[in-house]
């Protein structure tokens, strides 16, 4: 029986819960969670020794998405960070832990503000923002009492500076500026003097990332990640004094999240392996030389682990537990106690408990030779052979299909379809040589290992070769418009939501403060202007024989709406089947439930009738 696309909705009523914050007595728990349909702050109370989870309180009710909401040190006060409308013009507000209070810092919807932490006496906090200009981030601090006080500039310059956090003592800000999307320096700030004093060399590397930085027990030296001179990402720790970087670790995959105690004592490193997590703690209270393995958690779930935070006294440390059989929770590990609880449980939309299934990992060969990793998902207890299969193209490029919860992903599984997710080339999480498979004139490397993705389905069997939809979001999206334009004959329909239909006119209304750090990945429009213009879909429209679904929100700052404008318009002057939503209050990621409501039933039945249907 055909799908209708209507049971969607039970997938897209899964909630979700995620970005823990300890109070500071360390007794309460601020997370979000889109329960109510969009990303708003709650409260749950998670003091050591109870059962938990208990019920939460809801502290904000904007309407609008939450990005983030952080306790101060010594206060009952959380700095929430949200945008509206899907602009990404993130705001900055003050809000009580009871949710009484709630006050606007900043006022200026045009304006973008980059919170960076609290001071160590909670009385300030930092942040970086691009009033000045468009284009740049300056970093800031201010007052948060209720003296109405004004910004005061800690570091101009014309550059994307985001700062990072206070030092222990309060007197330097931790700034990072990003020089490309793979080169990033370190910048200490005094305070009192506005002193802006380098900490890592300026990057001469083609790549030269530094990330997560704190400071150790001893407080001479900070704990960090860091790919300077190496193919992934590493523990590594600086020394203030000489500036000497000494990697730690020398492990064979990213090391992609790091948290340090607040007295520097405790450390909690997850390495990325092949997509999944791994978490490990360490007692570096005498230094990393001195360290001691502390006990981790036994997962309930094989996937990704992010968001860790240690509680004020460092024994216990917060994350976000993600899977692909397990929606997203906050559980709590108390390293002392060597106990596990889930500090949240978000509703699981009515679905069974066997509704969602677990992803294979597998690796197809691409045209030189390489074997890129992906992620099948396959139908429980369907004979695994000639299913109607979608390929699920990720966004970034500088991203990775993660063994997550995708309601889309679980949602198709469910009705009988295949799921291939691959890392094609350009992927992260398999080190900066892959990485940098696809950088400016290699783009269409990555496009055609869609190809060999398609191949390889059908060869083995899994895939009916004329029913292979091709689906993704963002640069995901220019993947989708790619494909179908180089390989016309291979796709039996295309979802394109939020994707690049013309490199050229993306970079040019992108915005401002976006387009430096994306040229070094796609080229520039000085320098690459005609292979910018050769590769980009629009110009090849007339290849496209695949019914088409476009996706696009009106708000979106990252890839404009024109995009999806272009596309849509040039495949209606010549006849190809396509379906365009355009939502006037979503920007480039769909925050509401209303919107998700909207648009995945629709593309349900978009591919029941090109591709389930045959």
């Amino acid at each position: 029986m055909a799908a209708t696309g209507d049971g969607f909705e039970r997938y897209l009523n899964v909630r979700s819960a995620w970005g823990a914050s300890f109070s500071p007595d360390g007794n309460r728990l601020a997370f979000l969670s889109d329960i109510t349909g969009v990303a708003e702050v709650w409260c749950v109370p998670v003091a050591p020794g109870e059962q938990y989870p208990a019920w939460p309180d809801q502290l904000t009710f904007r309407g609008e998405r939450a990005q983030s909401a952080t306790f101060a040190a010594n206060r009952e006060t959380l700095l929430l960070a949200g945008d509206s409308g899907g602009t990404e013009n993130t705001q900055l507000f003050l809000v009580n832990a009871d949710g009484a209070g709630f006050t606007d810092l900043t006022g200026h919807p045009d304006v973008i503000y980059q919170f960076g932490g609290w001071s160590p006496d909670g009385a300030r906090i930092c942040f970086a923002c691009n009033a000045r200009d468009r284009r740049y981030f300056d970093v800031y601090e201010r007052e948060v009492a209720g003296d109405g006080s004004e910004p005061r500039l800690l570091l101009q310059a014309d550059a994307t500076n985001y700062a990072a956090r206070y030092a222990p003592d309060g007197a330097a800000v931790l700034v990072e500026r990003h020089d490309s999307n793979v080169r990033t320096t370190l910048i200490l700030v005094d305070r009192a003097t506005g002193a802006a004093r380098t900490l890592t060399p300026e990057a001469g590397d083609a790549h030269a990332q530094y990330a997560s930085a704190a400071w150790s027990a001893s407080r001479d030296s900070l704990y960090l990640l860091s790919d300077r001179g190496r193919d992934f990402m590493a523990l590594a720790s600086l020394d203030l004094a000489t500036l000497e970087l000494t990697y730690l670790r020398d492990d064979p995959w990213d090391a992609e999240a790091l948290a340090v105690s607040a007295d520097g004592a405790r450390l909690a490193l997850v390495l990325n392996e092949d997509g999944y997590s791994r978490l490990e703690l360490f007692d570096v209270s005498g230094g990393w030389d001195a360290r001691r393995p502390l006990p981790a958690p036994d997962l309930p779930w094989r996937g990704e682990l992010r968001e860790p935070v240690w509680s004020p006294d460092g024994r216990r440390l917060a994350f976000t537990l993600d899977a692909p059989d397990a929606n997203p929770d906050v559980w709590v590990w108390d390293v002392d106690a060597h106990m596990l609880q889930r500090a949240t449980r978000s509703a699981r939309g009515g679905l069974a408990p066997d509704a969602l299934v677990a992803p294979s990992l597998v690796h197809f060969p691409t045209f030189d030779g390489r074997q890129i990793p992906a992620f099948l998902f396959l139908p429980r207890g369907a004979e695994p052979k000639r299913l109607p299969t979608v390929l699920y193209v990720h966004g970034g490029p500088e991203s990775q299909f993660r063994p997550m919860f995708h309601p889309i992903v679980q949602y198709f599984v469910n009705e009988g379809y295949a799921v291939l997710a691959p890392n094609v080339r350009g992927s992260s999480g398999y080190g900066y040589t892959y990485q940098s498979l696809d950088d400016i004139r290699l783009r269409m490397d990555s496009v055609h290992d869609l190809k060999y993705a398609a191949a390889w389905l059908a060869e083995s069997g899994i895939a009916d070769a004329r029913r292979i939809a091709i689906w993704g979001r963002s640069y995901g999206g220019f993947m989708v418009l790619a494909a179908v334009t180089t390989y016309p004959d291979i796709w039996a329909a295309g979802v394109d939501i939020v994707g690049i239909a013309n490199f050229v006119t993306f970079l040019e209304n992108t915005g401002p403060w976006r387009r430096r750090l994306r040229e070094s990945e796609y080229g520039s429009l000085e320098n690459d202007r005609d292979f910018l213009e050769d590769i980009s879909p629009i110009h090849k429209v007339d290849r496209i024989t695949a019914p088409m679904f476009v996706i696009h929100g009106a708000n979106d700052p990252r890839v404009p709406v024109g995009e999806a404008e272009q596309i849509v318009a040039a495949l209606g002057a010549r006849g190809v089947p396509v379906e365009y939503l355009r939502f006037e209050d979503e920007g480039h990621q769909f925050a509401k439930r209303s919107t998700n409501l909207a648009t995945y039933p629709a593309v349900a039945r978009f591919l029941d009738r090109h591709v389930r249907g045959g």
